[in-house]
């Protein structure tokens, strides 16, 4: 199969009305994904803990498969992250978006393949693949062991940085909106869709823009456990001078951003 024959097979699975409604129903799950962090991160913000659980991908995961039916909807969020995978990768491969757009729907792949890969180790391997600051650690440490390590992880931890950065951005400009169908929104949803958006994009900002700092700290004192993952993170801005008022506002951008996840799946240019 040439170039060609795999261009047209990717464009004809990018416009299949399958994947549409997959993909759509990766949103939801996204959505349900940062709605428990979310949950959790608030628990910890009000002293209350996360009943063990770290606030992450992890905790969250482990969260749905204590519930009646858990392992069911376990695996319609791995049927609905996979969509999330082969659209977002057919977006990189292509889309007819600008650069920019192809290399962020590049690594919104990663990132959903990994989810997927976390479900599914859990559904058949009884896996869930280790917590976000286990990974974030082990990660750190691989690439410290690299020649020009030290630089590389702090090199790593400005784009985190730059990440976070690019979320605020987006949020406080309100970019995210040219991703959904305005022009079909009555005018309450549109401008209900811009605030949750505007509160989620600032909120993930912020923890990525900490992640990074923390990833930085590792590097300078060459030490791969200053690296933390999400719930190491929002355990850490409870613990800044403003406490569990600053972690209990990101865990309510958490919450909103869910929300907007739910007028994604209706509204988002598919």
């Amino acid at each position: 199969m040439n170039a060609s024959q795999v261009e047209g097979a990717a464009r004809r699975a990018a416009d299949s009305r399958t994947l549409d409604r997959l993909a759509r129903l990766g949103m939801v799950c996204r959505g349900v994904l940062y709605g428990l962090i979310g949950f959790l991160a608030l628990q910890i913000a009000l002293g209350q803990g996360s009943g063990g659980k770290e606030a992450d991908k992890t905790g969250a995961i482990e969260l749905v498969q204590q519930q009646a039916f858990g392992t069911v909807l376990l695996w319609l969020m791995a049927v609905g992250f996979a969509a999330l995978t082969v659209w977002q990768l057919s977006e990189a491969l292509i889309g007819r978006g600008q650069t920019k757009e192809r290399v962020e729907s590049a690594g919104r792949t990663a990132v959903y393949a990994l989810v997927t890969a976390t479900l599914l180790g859990l559904l058949l391997r009884n896996d869930h693949g280790g917590s976000t600051d286990e990974h974030s650690r082990d990660l750190t440490a691989k690439l410290m062991d690299l020649p020009g390590g030290q630089i590389i992880v702090g090199l790593v931890g400005l784009g985190v940085i730059a990440l976070g950065a690019y979320w605020i951005h987006k949020g406080w400009k309100r970019r995210f909106l040219k991703d959904l169908r305005t022009g079909e929104m009555p005018p309450k949803m549109r401008s209900l869709a811009e605030r949750l958006g505007l509160a989620g994009y600032l909120a993930r900002g912020v923890i990525a823009v900490a992640a990074g700092v923390f990833v930085i700290q590792a590097a300078v004192s060459y030490d791969p456990d200053q690296a933390k993952g999400i719930d190491a993170t929002l355990r850490a801005l409870a613990e800044t001078p403003a406490g569990g008022w600053l972690l209990g506002i990101v865990a309510l951008g958490l919450l909103l951003f869910a929300v907007y996840c739910f007028f994604e799946a209706r509204w988002h240019r598919v």
